[in-house]
Protein backbone atom coordinates (compact mmCIF):
# COMPACT_ATOMS: atom_id res chain seq x y z
CA UNK A 1 0.00 0.00 0.00
CA UNK A 2 1.26 3.63 -0.84
CA UNK A 3 1.58 4.56 2.72
CA UNK A 4 3.45 1.62 3.34
CA UNK A 5 5.64 2.36 0.52
CA UNK A 6 6.57 6.22 1.48
CA UNK A 7 7.73 4.83 5.17
CA UNK A 8 9.85 2.42 3.23
CA UNK A 9 11.57 4.82 0.90
CA UNK A 10 11.85 7.49 3.94
CA UNK A 11 13.62 4.63 5.42
CA UNK A 12 15.95 4.19 2.21
CA UNK A 13 16.36 7.91 1.99
CA UNK A 14 17.78 8.40 5.60
CA UNK A 15 19.73 5.12 5.17
CA UNK A 16 21.31 6.31 2.33
CA UNK A 17 22.23 9.43 4.16
CA UNK A 18 24.39 7.34 6.94
CA UNK A 19 25.59 5.45 4.01
CA UNK A 20 26.77 8.68 2.52
CA UNK A 21 28.50 9.50 5.63
CA UNK A 22 31.63 7.77 4.38
CA UNK A 23 31.88 5.76 8.00
CA UNK A 24 31.23 1.57 8.01
CA UNK A 25 27.89 1.44 9.11
CA UNK A 26 26.70 -1.03 11.98
CA UNK A 27 25.55 -4.19 11.76
CA UNK A 28 22.27 -3.04 12.40
CA UNK A 29 22.69 0.04 10.08
CA UNK A 30 23.74 -2.54 7.22
CA UNK A 31 20.77 -4.52 8.08
CA UNK A 32 18.53 -2.02 8.20
CA UNK A 33 19.91 -0.03 4.53
CA UNK A 34 19.52 -4.15 3.17
CA UNK A 35 15.76 -4.62 4.14
CA UNK A 36 14.45 -0.93 3.37
CA UNK A 37 16.16 -1.29 -0.59
CA UNK A 38 14.68 -5.40 -0.39
CA UNK A 39 10.98 -3.89 0.47
CA UNK A 40 11.43 -1.51 -2.37
CA UNK A 41 12.55 -3.39 -4.97
CA UNK A 42 11.01 -6.85 -3.84
CA UNK A 43 7.07 -5.21 -5.02
CA UNK A 44 8.37 -4.38 -8.19
CA UNK A 45 10.07 -7.51 -9.36
CA UNK A 46 6.91 -9.48 -8.25
CA UNK A 47 4.58 -6.99 -10.07
CA UNK A 48 7.28 -7.22 -13.16
CA UNK A 49 6.57 -11.30 -12.96
CA UNK A 50 2.82 -10.65 -12.89
CA UNK A 51 2.57 -8.34 -15.62
CA UNK A 52 5.64 -10.51 -18.29
CA UNK A 53 2.80 -13.62 -17.50
CA UNK A 54 -0.35 -11.88 -18.16
CA UNK A 55 1.97 -10.33 -21.38
CA UNK A 56 2.82 -13.69 -22.68
CA UNK A 57 -0.95 -15.01 -22.32
CA UNK A 58 -2.16 -12.13 -24.48
CA UNK A 59 0.55 -12.12 -27.42
CA UNK A 60 -1.15 -16.13 -27.54
CA UNK A 61 -4.34 -14.44 -27.88
CA UNK A 62 -3.36 -11.58 -30.37
CA UNK A 63 -5.13 -9.20 -28.41
CA UNK A 64 -3.37 -5.46 -29.61
CA UNK A 65 -4.93 -2.97 -27.82
CA UNK A 66 -4.69 -4.60 -24.54
CA UNK A 67 -1.22 -5.84 -25.23
CA UNK A 68 0.18 -1.91 -25.79
CA UNK A 69 -1.09 -1.50 -22.16
CA UNK A 70 0.21 -3.86 -20.67
CA UNK A 71 3.62 -3.33 -22.38
CA UNK A 72 3.65 -0.09 -21.49
CA UNK A 73 2.80 -0.39 -17.55
CA UNK A 74 5.79 -2.89 -18.04
CA UNK A 75 8.30 -0.60 -19.32
CA UNK A 76 7.08 1.63 -16.37
CA UNK A 77 7.64 -0.55 -13.34
CA UNK A 78 10.91 -1.33 -15.57
CA UNK A 79 12.34 2.18 -15.31
CA UNK A 80 11.95 1.74 -11.40
CA UNK A 81 13.15 -1.42 -11.34
CA UNK A 82 15.93 0.44 -13.19
CA UNK A 83 16.18 3.52 -11.38
CA UNK A 84 16.08 1.25 -7.33
CA UNK A 85 18.98 -1.15 -8.56
CA UNK A 86 20.67 1.78 -9.84
CA UNK A 87 20.38 4.20 -6.74
CA UNK A 88 21.62 1.43 -4.57
CA UNK A 89 24.31 0.15 -6.46
CA UNK A 90 26.02 3.71 -6.89
CA UNK A 91 25.31 4.00 -2.87
CA UNK A 92 27.52 0.61 -2.79
CA UNK A 93 30.18 1.87 -5.36
CA UNK A 94 30.62 4.98 -3.65
CA UNK A 95 30.40 4.82 -0.24
CA UNK A 96 30.21 1.08 1.33
CA UNK A 97 32.47 -0.93 -0.28
CA UNK A 98 35.43 1.63 0.06
CA UNK A 99 34.43 2.33 3.56
CA UNK A 100 34.04 -1.76 5.00
CA UNK A 101 37.02 -2.53 7.02
CA UNK A 102 36.17 -6.49 8.13
CA UNK A 103 35.49 -9.69 5.81
CA UNK A 104 31.91 -9.65 6.85
CA UNK A 105 31.15 -6.34 5.52
CA UNK A 106 33.09 -6.72 2.43
CA UNK A 107 30.61 -9.95 1.40
CA UNK A 108 27.62 -8.85 2.80
CA UNK A 109 28.46 -5.43 -0.08
CA UNK A 110 29.28 -7.32 -2.71
CA UNK A 111 26.91 -9.76 -2.55
CA UNK A 112 24.59 -7.37 -2.48
CA UNK A 113 26.25 -5.39 -5.30
CA UNK A 114 25.59 -9.28 -7.19
CA UNK A 115 21.79 -9.31 -6.25
CA UNK A 116 20.91 -5.88 -7.69
CA UNK A 117 23.29 -6.61 -11.03
CA UNK A 118 21.01 -9.98 -10.92
CA UNK A 119 17.91 -8.08 -10.51
CA UNK A 120 18.76 -5.81 -13.60
CA UNK A 121 19.63 -8.22 -15.95
CA UNK A 122 16.04 -10.64 -14.91
CA UNK A 123 14.41 -8.17 -16.57
CA UNK A 124 17.30 -6.48 -19.56
CA UNK A 125 17.57 -7.66 -22.89
CA UNK A 126 20.30 -7.70 -25.89
CA UNK A 127 23.59 -5.86 -24.22
CA UNK A 128 22.02 -4.40 -21.38
CA UNK A 129 20.99 -8.01 -20.09
CA UNK A 130 25.09 -9.55 -21.24
CA UNK A 131 26.31 -6.19 -19.20
CA UNK A 132 24.38 -6.98 -16.00
CA UNK A 133 24.95 -10.19 -15.78
CA UNK A 134 28.48 -10.07 -16.20
CA UNK A 135 28.63 -7.18 -12.95
CA UNK A 136 26.65 -9.50 -10.69
CA UNK A 137 29.27 -12.51 -11.80
CA UNK A 138 32.15 -10.53 -10.86
CA UNK A 139 30.43 -9.03 -7.40
CA UNK A 140 29.95 -12.54 -6.83
CA UNK A 141 33.11 -13.81 -7.63
CA UNK A 142 35.03 -11.12 -5.68
CA UNK A 143 32.18 -11.61 -2.51
CA UNK A 144 32.97 -15.32 -2.73
CA UNK A 145 37.09 -15.41 -2.69
CA UNK A 146 36.49 -13.52 0.85
CA UNK A 147 34.56 -15.30 2.57
CA UNK A 148 36.16 -18.27 1.69
CA UNK A 149 39.12 -16.98 3.35
CA UNK A 150 37.54 -14.82 6.02
CA UNK A 151 34.25 -16.55 7.11
CA UNK A 152 33.46 -19.79 8.59
CA UNK A 153 31.30 -22.51 6.02
CA UNK A 154 28.40 -21.83 8.65
CA UNK A 155 28.18 -18.16 8.51
CA UNK A 156 25.19 -17.17 7.65
CA UNK A 157 26.28 -14.43 5.02
CA UNK A 158 28.43 -16.66 3.36
CA UNK A 159 25.52 -18.90 3.26
CA UNK A 160 23.50 -16.56 1.82
CA UNK A 161 25.78 -15.85 -0.73
CA UNK A 162 26.42 -19.30 -1.88
CA UNK A 163 22.05 -19.30 -2.18
CA UNK A 164 22.18 -16.05 -4.21
CA UNK A 165 25.12 -17.21 -6.44
CA UNK A 166 23.70 -20.09 -7.38
CA UNK A 167 20.13 -18.66 -8.21
CA UNK A 168 21.91 -16.65 -10.11
CA UNK A 169 23.83 -19.04 -12.38
CA UNK A 170 20.90 -21.13 -12.46
CA UNK A 171 18.48 -17.88 -13.80
CA UNK A 172 20.77 -15.80 -15.35
CA UNK A 173 22.98 -18.31 -16.66
CA UNK A 174 21.07 -20.70 -17.37
CA UNK A 175 23.62 -22.95 -16.11
CA UNK A 176 21.78 -25.72 -13.62
CA UNK A 177 25.30 -28.16 -13.23
CA UNK A 178 27.03 -24.98 -11.91
CA UNK A 179 24.19 -23.63 -9.93
CA UNK A 180 24.11 -27.41 -8.45
CA UNK A 181 27.43 -27.89 -7.44
CA UNK A 182 27.48 -24.35 -6.24
CA UNK A 183 24.81 -25.62 -3.22
CA UNK A 184 25.72 -28.76 -3.08
CA UNK A 185 29.05 -27.82 -1.90
CA UNK A 186 27.92 -25.08 0.25
CA UNK A 187 25.50 -27.12 2.12
CA UNK A 188 28.17 -30.00 2.46
CA UNK A 189 30.61 -27.92 3.55
CA UNK A 190 27.99 -26.10 6.39
CA UNK A 191 27.05 -29.45 7.25
CA UNK A 192 30.36 -30.54 8.33
CA UNK A 193 31.36 -27.92 10.52
CA UNK A 194 27.68 -28.09 11.96
CA UNK A 195 29.28 -28.32 15.68
CA UNK A 196 30.90 -24.83 15.39
CA UNK A 197 27.99 -22.84 14.90
CA UNK A 198 26.53 -20.59 17.22
CA UNK A 199 24.03 -19.82 19.13
CA UNK A 200 23.09 -16.66 17.85
CA UNK A 201 23.55 -17.68 14.19
CA UNK A 202 22.10 -20.99 14.70
CA UNK A 203 18.53 -20.34 12.84
CA UNK A 204 19.61 -17.66 10.62
CA UNK A 205 22.06 -20.43 9.12
CA UNK A 206 19.84 -23.53 9.51
CA UNK A 207 17.43 -21.81 7.39
CA UNK A 208 19.55 -20.62 4.54
CA UNK A 209 20.56 -24.55 4.15
CA UNK A 210 17.21 -25.60 4.05
CA UNK A 211 16.48 -23.48 1.33
CA UNK A 212 19.98 -24.42 -0.33
CA UNK A 213 18.25 -27.86 -0.04
CA UNK A 214 14.98 -27.14 -1.27
CA UNK A 215 16.48 -25.58 -4.52
CA UNK A 216 18.92 -28.85 -4.61
CA UNK A 217 15.97 -31.02 -5.12
CA UNK A 218 13.66 -28.66 -7.56
CA UNK A 219 16.66 -28.09 -10.05
CA UNK A 220 17.36 -31.85 -9.48
CA UNK A 221 13.80 -32.64 -10.48
CA UNK A 222 13.84 -30.24 -13.13
CA UNK A 223 17.14 -31.62 -14.81
CA UNK A 224 16.41 -35.09 -14.38
CA UNK A 225 12.68 -33.96 -16.31
CA UNK A 226 12.46 -32.94 -19.52
CA UNK A 227 15.21 -30.78 -19.42
CA UNK A 228 13.96 -27.41 -18.54
CA UNK A 229 14.34 -25.27 -16.29
CA UNK A 230 10.72 -24.77 -14.73
CA UNK A 231 11.64 -23.67 -11.47
CA UNK A 232 12.24 -19.88 -9.85
CA UNK A 233 14.98 -20.48 -7.55
CA UNK A 234 14.44 -19.94 -3.47
CA UNK A 235 17.15 -16.61 -2.18
CA UNK A 236 17.31 -14.65 -0.01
Amino acid sequence: CAAQESVVYKMVESMKKVAGMEVELTVEERNLLSVAYKNVIGARRASWRIISSIEQKEESKGGEDKLKMIREYRQTVENELKSICNDILDVLEKYLIPASTSGESKVFYYKMKGDYHRYLAEFATGNDRKEAAENSLVAYKAASDIAMMELPPTHPIRLGLALNFSVFYYEILNSPDRACRLAKAAFDDAIAELDTLSEESYKDSTLIMQLLRDNLTLWTSDMQGDGKQNHTGLHQ
